[in-house]
């Protein structure tokens, strides 16, 4: 189990930097977004498993406010056992979220009735609402060049984009992995509140755990919501092997 979660710190530390700059505050790494898209966080430096002084979480917060960007903080606790402390007695709230690895080569899902579910190319036609939809599913905003900037990432390998498209073309559930190496994380899955209670979240993970393993992904790993979404996740070959930690401002 070390080996694994050693593996994640590493990929960790690494699916950041082809986006984001990285700016350090002694046991802590904060990655800052360059242009535009879901904005970045500050976890651990890679290989810091031990206590974190209150004061490089307090600098972090000040540098994040200065930017203007989520005062947030991501870590798996059994790595980094530490931060919590400090991140709490900063003010933050932690929640806890099941991390979840595949095992063997996932579980096929069909498609639901009048949907379609494929990986998303950069010249696509459902690329803009593919784009879109993980925004929309929770109430956000994309910027106006964040389909300009995926389809770059497309481009380049960094990101592989599924969605469940509907007859007329349009996305209704979307998400991502970002492969480097032989590791990569299912991100970003979200689906429209009009499409919800269909499955079509579930099959889009489905579909790039199968891209993730035709690509050579040996690791394949993502971080649910709750228990009730990991038993769903479960069913598509996952199981939980830590904790991810996320710790931000208490809800106003």
């Amino acid at each position: 189990m070390a080996d694994m979660l050693n593996r994640l710190e590493t990929y960790y530390d690494s699916v950041p930097r082809s986006a984001a700059r990285a700016e350090e505050f002694g046991a802590l790494t904060l990655f800052v977004r360059e242009g535009q898209g879901w904005p970045y966080y500050a976890r651990p430096a890679l290989g810091h498993t031990g206590e974190v002084p209150l004061a490089d979480v307090e600098r972090v917060r000040e540098r994040q406010r200065e930017l203007g960007v989520p005062e947030a903080f991501e870590w798996v606790a059994e790595t980094t056992p530490g931060l919590r402390a400090a991140v709490e007695k900063s003010g933050l709230v932690v929640h806890e979220h099941p991390l979840m690895v595949l095992d063997g080569a996932g579980t096929e899902v069909p498609a639901p009735e009048g949907v379609a579910v494929r990986i998303v190319g950069a010249g696509d036609l459902a690329l803009p609402s593919a784009a879109a939809v993980p925004y929309a599913a929770f109430g956000v905003t994309p910027g106006p060049t964040v389909v300009a900037q995926l389809s770059a990432r497309i481009d380049a390998g960094l990101t592989r984009l599924a969605a469940a498209v509907d007859e007329h073309g349009t996305a209704l559930s979307a998400g991502q992995h970002q492969p480097v190496g032989a590791v990569s994380e299912v991100v970003g899955v979200g689906t429209l509140p009009a499409a919800r209670r269909r499955g079509l979240g579930l099959a889009v993970t489905a579909a790039l755990v199968a891209d993730a393993r035709a690509g050579g992904v040996e690791t394949v790993f993502l971080s649910a919501t709750d228990e009730g979404v990991a038993r769903l996740y479960g069913r598509l070959g996952f199981r939980t092997v830590g904790t991810a930690l996320i710790a931000e401002p208490a809800a106003s």
